[in-house]
């Protein structure tokens, strides 16, 4: 069971024992080991002072206000739970700093995988690499099935079908789509 403390600028630290939690004490620094003794433990904070931990937790969306105290433990512990197994014992969750005010806030940093297929000089991104992929698939002799291009996109069947209208009316491209006798859609375009 790991041991937490908190110090006077809500940084929390975790704890392997006891005794590495006494070594970290300090002037305002308090700990606590369960929901419960963080209850207890800040009972006498302003409600301000949860918002800020809570916004200096990692991967939180940042809140404005907690509605209670009792619920602002809660999310607090549940979240530096998640986060015991993700650190290491005894390192401090990181801060996030402040933006000035007036300042916009950051932007997220985008996920590799579409960064990666991002082409140079141009606006195409893993968007088109699956439309051109669709396309593709629709110029063969015998066509897609619907079931063949939702495996393939991950998109869902109403997704499809709309991607197949768009390209019909405003791609420039003459769509023929058939059924087969049980009930599967064929899409093909036309040459």
């Amino acid at each position: 069971m790991s041991i937490f403390t908190i110090d006077a600028e809500n940084n929390i630290t975790a704890h392997a024992s006891s005794q590495e939690a006494i070594l970290a004490e300090g002037t305002g620094v308090i700990q606590f080991h369960s929901q419960a003794s963080l209850a207890s433990e800040s009972s006498d904070w302003p409600l301000s002072r949860f918002v800020e931990i809570w916004n200096s937790i990692p991967g939180n969306t940042e809140v404005t206000k907690f509605q209670d105290r009792k619920k602002a433990v809660a999310r607090i512990w549940k979240a530096i739970q998640a986060l015991v197994g993700k650190a290491q014992p005894s390192e401090p969750a990181a801060k996030p700093k402040k933006a000035a005010k007036g300042a916009r806030p950051t932007k997220k940093a985008k996920a590799a995988k579409k960064v990666a297929n991002k082409k140079v000089g141009g606006k195409a991104t893993e968007r088109s690499n699956k439309k051109a992929e669709v396309i593709a698939m629709m110029k063969r002799a015998k066509g897609v099935t619907l079931e063949e291009i939702m495996q393939a996109t991950g998109w869902q069947a109403h997704t499809v079908r709309g991607f197949v209208s768009i390209l019909g009316s405003k791609g420039g491209e003459k769509i023929e789509s058939s059924k087969s006798a049980s009930g599967e859609r064929t899409y093909r375009i036309a040459k």
